[in-house]
């Protein structure tokens, strides 16, 4: 009994280790794609002019709304190769693979094949581009139709990645992509043919060329990655992939729908300048939620492998801790931008449209509201159960539009579509508390122990800084000084108050290991 409580210590130590280093490489991955990302835009606005830049970007945003589907799909291979990597079942691995390479083969050739008939419609009248500009944009249009195709099929290889915990290859490429990109940007200020089809053409080369390094290196590097018996379909394999990623969809399909859905209500009762305000509102909340994304992309295969491997307890417990972690990381950023969003959006904005304050503030109340249950959403996915709880979830999403359009009816102000959503979040958030009881045995009062009773006092404590900050002092760049009082109180409380003891222990140990490893490398 005593070694089985060490070597399950020891492989959440070793666990929590491979999640920093992985969540580490993703951070630094985005501060240089980010940096990178900004300046080569501004080279490429000015190297094609606004017109051309516009079409492209009209082009492809119509072609990346698709990338919902590639979310789906991606979660459907990753969670059927963690778990199966959890069981040690190598023949399995290669047959989720082999089969889902097909899949999505098959799923990137319907895709082109339905571009490319959409494409002979969707130019004729129903896009404003400039007739002198129009064949151009019809050659820019065909190469991203291609570069889907090749995002489409790079998905199995990314599944492996991210199964085998290997995110520092994935923040590799990203990075190679952002550089090539921005060597793109100064070719255009070089080149003597139509600069739009040359950005075209590259871009598209830069897809190629990001799945050639996806696949040459899964394929060296992880047996299961093999192309033998591609063709030997499992029929069986196939229709459970296609189902699990199916439902997955439908739950994609409802954060994209309730999203625009709202924009486009606001839309038919305030105008566009509400549009503004909620978009605004929008890029708050996905900045600050990429902090709780990354740590969950770093730890979900490990809630995969635990089912897979038939440990349903250690499962649970990092699927509390997943929710736990996301919520901090989350919040310890959002509490001061509630409190200081007015100094915020005017050191941000020139002119801040009406509406912005609130909606930036409701908006962030559902994106921390979704937080405190987001690692039973890993819990549900790892039993492979994912349909009644897919339905349940998206209705109550989908809910906030009928909702929202009858209460703008009524007369009620433009916020309260939002402050519906939070409610209706916090609904979805008992739903998944009642699905991981019912289908992963759950227990209810354990979450409450070492989860929400654990957030209180820290994000009580962290607010009632920020508040006291922003009410007592007044001077521009006092929204820097609430951000730091805030996080240190709270950091302070969240290992004092918001820790159990086996995650301090973790926590202590995992640290040092860190030092060690940094340490070595410094004197190598």
């Amino acid at each position: 009994m005593h070694n089985s409580e060490f070597n399950e210590e020891t492989n959440d130590m070793n666990a929590a280790t491979r999640v920093m280093l992985n969540t580490g490489a993703l951070y630094v991955r985005m501060a240089i794609t980010i940096g990178i990302s900004l300046f080569s835009t501004r080279l490429i606005l000015d190297a094609l002019g606004s017109t051309d830049f516009g079409i492209f970007n009209l082009i492809a945003g119509i072609i990346l709304m698709l990338s919902f589907l590639n979310n789906a799909m991606a979660t459907s291979t990753q969670r059927f190769l963690s778990y199966h990597q959890g069981k040690n079942d190598l023949l399995m691995q290669k047959r989720v693979f082999t089969n889902s390479m097909v899949l999505h083969i098959a799923i990137g050739l319907i895709i082109v094949a339905a571009l490319e008939i959409a494409g002979k419609f969707i130019f004729d009248g129903f896009l404003n581009i400039p007739p002198e500009r129009l064949m151009q944009a019809k050659v820019v249009y065909h190469f991203m139709s291609a570069t889907v195709f090749f995002t489409v099929i790079t998905v199995p290889f990314n599944g492996s990645l991210v199964a085998h915990e290997n995110l520092l290859w994935v923040a590799i490429v990203n990075v190679i992509e952002s550089l090539l990109k921005l060597g793109v940007a100064f070719l255009l200020y070089a080149v003597a043919g139509d600069k739009l089809i040359v950005y075209g053409s590259l871009m598209a080369c830069i897809t190629v060329i990001s799945f050639t390094l996806y696949a040459v290196f899964c394929l060296h590097k992880y047996p299961e990655c093999t192309f033998k018996g591609l063709w030997l379909i499992d029929k069986p394999l196939v229709k459970l992939l296609s189902s699990f990623a199916g439902w997955n969809l439908l739950g994609a399909l409802a954060s994209l729908g309730r999203n625009q859905g709202l924009a486009v209500i606001l839309n038919l009762f305030f105008g566009a300048t509400v549009n503004a305000a909620y978009g605004i509102a929008n890029q708050v909340s996905a900045q600050l939620q990429f902090f709780s994304t990354t740590l969950l992309r770093a730890l979900n295969p490990q809630i995969m492998k635990s089912e897979g491997a038939g440990d349903r307890e250690r499962m649970l417990r990092l699927s509390m801790m997943a929710s736990k972690f996301a919520f901090f990381l989350m919040s310890i950023f959002a509490i001061p931008c509630i409190f200081e969003i007015h100094t915020i959006l005017s050191f941000w904005l020139k002119d801040t449209p009406a509406y912005t304050e609130v909606f930036c503030i409701l908006t962030l109340l559902i994106v921390l509201s979704n937080q405190l249950t987001i690692g039973l959403q890993s819990a549900v996915q790892a039993t492979g159960m994912v349909k009644y709880y897919q339905v349940v979830v998206s209705a109550v999403m989908f809910l906030n539009l009928p909702v929202a359009y009858f209460l703008l009816r009524a007369g009620f102000p433009a916020h309260s579509v939002l402050t519906v959503g939070v409610l209706l979040e916090l609904l979805a958030c008992a739903c998944r508390l009642w699905f991981a009881k019912k289908l992963a045995g759950l227990s209810i009062r354990l979450y409450v122990d070492r989860v929400f009773s654990k957030e209180l006092m820290p994000i009580l404590l962290a607010s009632v800084t920020a508040y006291l900050i922003s009410r007592n002092f007044d001077f521009p760049w006092r929204f820097m000084l609430t951000s730091v009082a805030s996080a240190l109180v709270y950091l302070t409380a969240i290992y004092f108050l918001g820790l159990c003891a086996d995650e301090k222990a973790m926590a202590k140990t995992t640290m040092q290991k860190l030092r060690n490893k940094l340490g070595v490398a410094a004197s190598v």
